[in-house]
C-alpha cells in the first residue's frame, strides 16, 4: 500500500491532541515508513513575514504572503513548503530540495522558494509547514487498522483552501461522511 498523495483524516477517538481534527497530506510512503504534513493547523505564534525576517530574507512590496502551519511534531524547527508543481528551483535534482508529491503537488525544503515568494514569484499555490508527521515501518498501517485515521484522495482545492478550520469537515464530506455522525468509539465489522 502506497498512500503518497493521499490524505489522512483523524478520527474523533485519535487520542493524540497534536493530531486532533487534523488533515495530513502524505508526501512519501514506503516500507521504510511515511512522511506527511498537517495542512489544517495554522501556527498561532508565527506568520510568514516574521519567518522571513527571522531568516534574513527581505520581502519586496509585491511579496507574497502564505500561511504558516504546524506540519507535525517532528523537527518543528525545519520548514517545508508544500506547493503546486508549477514552480521549479534553478537547481535541478536532489540538490534542488524539491520533491514531487503524488497527486499534483511538490514539496521544497530550501530557502530558494521562500526567496521567490518574498519577491512575489514562486508557485501559484503554497503553504509553509514547520515540522512534519513521521511514521516508522508499519506504524502508519497499524494506526489505520486501529481506526485512528481515514484515508482518502483529497478533493480539488482542499489542500490549499484558505479556511483551515473547515478542511477536516470538508475532507470528511468529500468522502460522503457527515462529521456530526462520527463516533469516538471504534469498531470492526
Amino acid at each position: 500500500m502506497d498512500l503518497s498523495g493521499s490524505i489522512l483524516i483523524s478520527m474523533p477517538a485519535m487520542g493524540d491532541p497534536r493530531f486532533d481534527r487534523s488533515v495530513v497530506l502524505i508526501c512519501a510512503h514506503s516500507p521504510e515508513g511515511a512522511m506527511g504534513l498537517i495542512v489544517n493547523k495554522p501556527a498561532a505564534d508565527m506568520n510568514f513575514a516574521t519567518l522571513l525576517d527571522h531568516l534574513g530574507i527581505a520581502r519586496a512590496p509585491q511579496g507574497r504572503d502564505i500561511c504558516v502551519h504546524l506540519g507535525g511534531p517532528v523537527e518543528r524547527g525545519r520548514g517545508f513548503v508544500l506547493h503546486s508543481p508549477d514552480w521549479q528551483p534553478a537547481t535541478e535534482g536532489a540538490a534542488s530540495g524539491t520533491m514531487p508529491v503524488a497527486g499534483g503537488y511538490a514539496m521544497t525544503a530550501t530557502t530558494d522558494i521562500l526567496q521567490a515568494l518574498a519577491r512575489g514569484d514562486g508557485p501559484a499555490q503554497a503553504l509553509l509547514a514547520l515540522g512534519y508527521a513521521g511514521w516508522g515501518p508499519g506504524q502508519l498501517e497499524s494506526e489505520i487498522a486501529r481506526n485512528d485515521w481515514l484515508t482518502a484522495t483529497p478533493e480539488p482545492g482542499l489542500i490549499f483552501a484558505a479556511d483551515d478550520g473547515a478542511k477536516w469537515g470538508a475532507a470528511l464530506r468529500g468522502m460522503g461522511i457527515d462529521p456530526l455522525l462520527l463516533s469516538a468509539t471504534a469498531g470492526h465489522a
